[in-house]
């Protein structure tokens, strides 16, 4: 299990306020940037090729989202990509929808080179970056967290980073060290941009724990689980189940981290 207590990574986000990069796709600049103030962090959403590595060089961390891609934007996250690694900024690797498209992979593979901190995507994103057949269907998923369990282990170990596998049930993995998550509602997956805000949100933690990233992108996810559950409880529906979700991560304390997450070792694969 985690060395200390997930509310410590909380803790030591909301100390430090990171500055978080985030190239992302169009349709979730506002949401993932609402989610980032919400749970203690400060957003960013820059992509100019002139910029982008001025700014990677003063950040906290770096979000790559690969959802609305183009040639100039490709080629600003290889910039971004590279100005974190050769500064030892932490960055997360959101490959949305990689399996495609050859444009996709193509870019993916670029940025894989430069040494992700964290990828996290659904299990068909996962399996199409490990090079498996499954290509989903757009952004959705059509393999179960559980059929992408090798794939994660095995991206890990490759990249020497930390993969997140995230759906029904989360699973985390470093290459060595596994975890599950369960957690999270049902209407999650009917509200656009979410898991897009997840990435950013582990980048924060990322951040703010940079000697951890294991635990700390498990306490990003135990965020979005816990606050997920209770906006669910409270949701009459997507519309109100996204703005109770922002309530959630804003209300979320360290005790409710390290005393609600569903967390659980995995020893056997």
């Amino acid at each position: 299990m985690p060395s200390r207590p997930l509310g410590d990574y909380l803790n030591a986000l909301r100390a430090s306020t990171p500055l978080i990069h985030c190239i992302t796709n169009y349709v979730a600049m506002n949401s993932t940037a609402n989610v980032l103030l919400a749970i203690g962090a400060s957003p960013a959403m820059l992509h100019a090729q002139e910029e982008v590595a001025e700014f990677t060089a003063i950040s906290g961390a770096l979000s790559i989202n690969i959802g609305t891609l183009s040639s100039p934007w490709g080629d600003a996250m290889t910039i971004a990509a590279r100005t974190a690694h050769e500064s030892g900024i932490p960055w997360v690797l959101d490959p949305v929808a990689v399996g495609v498209s050859a444009f996709r992979q193509r870019l993916c593979e670029t940025l894989l080179a430069y040494q992700p901190s964290v990828i996290r995507g659904n299990a068909s994103e996962i399996q199409a970056l490990n090079g498996l057949a499954n290509q989903g269907r757009g952004v959705d998923t059509t393999a179960s967290t559980q059929e992408a369990t090798a794939a994660a282990i095995a991206l890990a170990q490759q990249h020497r980073c930390v993969v997140a596998v995230t759906g029904e049930t989360d699973f985390i993995t470093d290459g060595t060290d596994h975890y599950r998550l369960n957690g999270g509602h049902a209407l999650m997956p009917r509200v656009t941009t979410l898991g897009c805000g997840l990435s950013a949100l582990v980048a924060s933690f990322v951040a703010a724990n940079r000697e951890q990233p294991l635990e700390a992108c498990l306490a990003a996810l135990a965020c979005f689980s816990i606050a997920g559950s209770r906006a669910g409880d409270q949701a009459e529906g997507p519309g109100s189940f996204q703005v109770a979700l922002l309530d959630a991560l804003y209300q979320l304390t360290p005790d409710d981290l390290s005393t609600l997450a569903q967390l659980e070792a995995v020893h056997a694969i």
